[in-house]
């Protein structure tokens, strides 16, 4: 069965990664030593960080650079589907199943398999992906045949995986398979001397597409609030903001920008609602105080996350609170982080 039959699952090649820091050129180099050893990796980043483009990069320095690079965001599906785009399925195997189809093992046969959001798979799923990383064989939804397969895994997440690993949310046996290297992304705050050469970057990528003749220039207020922001969106972010006040700009010198397209002009006193920090208390906000205070904890405890890399240790105490205090407010808060 070949794979234009059963759709294109490949990914093709992604554009190179750019920067200037010392965080970065460390982080290409450990990139660039793991890819050739053909193990399981895990790339660990903040959203927007480019744990895409990294996994990219490490198939094509690989020794797999020629076969398949395949990818599946895992978050994006119910664990049945998941399943069924892993693994594929048998005709007849559920309802709308009329011929067999390959999963993403198959497609990606010879070559690499990136699981992005790996930390959000069930734990039924992450049995069967156990016994294919570790056996190189599993069964298709529905049948009883072992397939065999040859793939290298590369698993990208934001989550704290042994710490889940201990809570009983994701397998052991599956972290030490998976772990054999564990990949870091710096976020964008911790890449400072890069701002400015990925806004220029963008900056002409955008005037390119318009059609500008020439590329507008960041006046040094401008590249000063480029530098002060902390980018919580890291280079997603970074690369929507440029865009956004280029294509706003006419092609005219930027000297100021706007970081959050959620401003509402007509609200009173130009108040305004950020997306990522939520909104700021004012003199009269009439809000009861449960709503405030609770505010305040979830943009604490996010501040405080981010700051630590996530670990959850130094966040209680950036936060002068007990470890236990920390759990049990992370527990009561941990759906509305958004981290």
């Amino acid at each position: 069965m070949n794979q234009e039959d059963e759709g294109s699952f490949e990914m093709g090649p992604l554009p190179d990664a750019l920067g200037i820091s010392e965080a970065f050129f460390d982080f290409q180099q450990r990139l660039s030593q793991v890819a050739k050893i053909d193990r399981p990796v895990l790339i660990i980043g903040e959203r927007g960080t480019g744990k895409e483009l990294a996994a990219s990069r490490l198939h094509y320095l690989s020794s797999r650079w020629q076969g398949p690079l395949v990818a599946l965001n895992c978050a994006a599906l119910a664990e049945t589907v998941l399943e069924s785009e892993l693994f594929g399925h048998e005709a007849g195997a559920f309802t709308g199943a009329v011929k067999r189809r390959m999963g993403r093992f198959e497609a990606a046969e010879g070559g690499t398999l990136f699981l992005d959001e790996i930390g959000l798979v069930s734990m039924t799923v992450q049995e069967k992906i156990l016994r294919a990383v570790e056996y190189g064989i599993f069964q298709r939804v529905g049948g009883s045949n072992s397939v065999k397969v040859d793939v290298r895994i590369v698993g990208a997440t934001n989550a704290d995986l042994p710490e889940m690993a201990n809570r009983g949310k994701f397998k052991s046996d599956l972290l030490d398979r998976l772990s054999f290297d564990v990949l870091y992304l710096p976020p964008l705050r911790a890449r400072s001397e890069d701002i400015e050469h990925l806004a220029m970057h963008f900056a002409a990528s955008m005037a390119q597409e318009l059609g500008l003749g020439d590329v507008p220039q960041f006046s040094s207020g401008a590249l000063k609030s480029l530098n002060a922001y902390r980018w919580p969106g890291n280079i997603r972010e970074l690369k929507n903001v440029v865009e956004r006040t280029v294509y706003r700009s006419g092609g005219k010198r930027i000297d100021t920008i706007e970081f959050d397209p959620f401003v509402n002009p007509y609200l009173q006193g130009g108040e305004k609602r950020s997306a990522s920090e939520g909104t700021e208390a004012s003199d009269d906000d009439q809000r009861p105080l449960p709503e405030k205070v609770k505010e305040l904890e979830i943009r604490s405890l996010r501040s405080a996350l981010r700051a630590c890399g996530f670990k959850q240790t130094k966040a209680a105490e950036r936060l002068g609170i007990s470890y236990h205090q920390f759990r049990a407010l992370y527990r009561r808060l941990k759906d509305e982080l958004d981290v």
